[in-house]
């Protein structure tokens, strides 16, 4: 016998209100399969749909055969969602490497577009993820009302309601709020720490660098050489002077002007 879904509650009244919002930059571009009008748009569905679960995708991560089937129209994009959230990918990047909760954290943020409403609801989707494993829980999700009333069976999932008119600041994106692995796991692989510098590093671009020969480079050579001081000269008493020692010129002749010859008177 299953365990039934634990009932929970939304976190505010907003939850259960349409929302209004004015569109803006910042708000997020909605694909589906109901607008692709040439090749080009559907490999934009699909890079959208990587990014919204895998955040990123490798080359040896990427489904090929599920790629061909949504291009050939075998498939929704709704069943392409769930193709790629049963992957060995995801199950190996997100499953493995976290704890229930956190996966049911993670794949709510990508599934549904929200984030969890409390602890409840976490509790109660891990509940579906011990009894039902992984593919119950993503079942569960892709077919709930929630889902298919926000994204149906054509439109890839994206965060919905991150920029609120009431708030300042929106909500932080998923992939940053969220990373892929905990700081359990992260210690464990050996991701790098953080480092605190004590200095603040400037960064000059390369055209406003000084070329070879700009007086600028020698800056710190002159102010070196204004702020050096001289090496005091040592006093010397008057007193033990030796005036024999001090060098002078000799002088034979007289001291003062020298006499003027008398002129001569003219007898008239």
């Amino acid at each position: 016998m299953a365990i039934p879904l634990i009932n929970y509650a939304p976190k505010s009244q907003n939850g259960r209100v349409e929302g209004y919002d004015v569109a803006g930059d910042e708000k997020p571009k909605i694909f589906s399969s109901e607008n692709v009008l040439s090749p080009g748009d559907m490999g934009d569905l699909i890079e959208a749909a990587y990014r919204q679960i895998f955040f990123h995708a490798f080359k040896c991560d990427r489904q090929t055969f599920l790629e061909s089937q949504l291009r050939c129209g075998q498939i929704t994009v709704r069943e392409f969602i769930r193709g790629l959230l049963l992957s060995d990918t995801y199950r190996r990047s997100f499953y493995d490497l976290n704890s229930n909760y956190r996966f049911v954290e993670q794949t709510v943020q990508r599934v549904l577009g929200r984030d969890v409403y409390s602890e409840r609801e976490k509790i109660a989707w891990s509940i579906l993820v011990a009894t039902k494993g992984p593919q119950g829980f993503i079942d569960e999700l892709l077919d709930s009302d929630e889902y298919v009333e926000n994204f149906g069976d054509d439109t890839v999932p994206y965060q919905r309601r991150r920029i609120l008119a009431g708030r300042e600041t929106g909500e932080i994106p998923f992939n940053i709020q969220s990373p892929r692995y905990g700081a359990y796991y992260r210690s464990i692989l050996g991701f790098p720490q953080i480092v605190w510098q004590t200095t603040v590093r400037s960064y000059t671009p390369q055209d406003r660098k000084p070329k070879a020969g700009d007086p600028a480079l020698y800056m710190n050579l002159a102010r070196g050489l204004s702020n050096a001081k001289g090496v005091a000269s040592a006093r010397v008493a008057t007193a033990s002077i030796n005036m024999g020692s001090v060098p002078y010129r000799k002088f034979n002749g007289p001291i003062g002007p020298t006499p003027s010859a008398p002129r001569e008177t003219a007898n008239v």
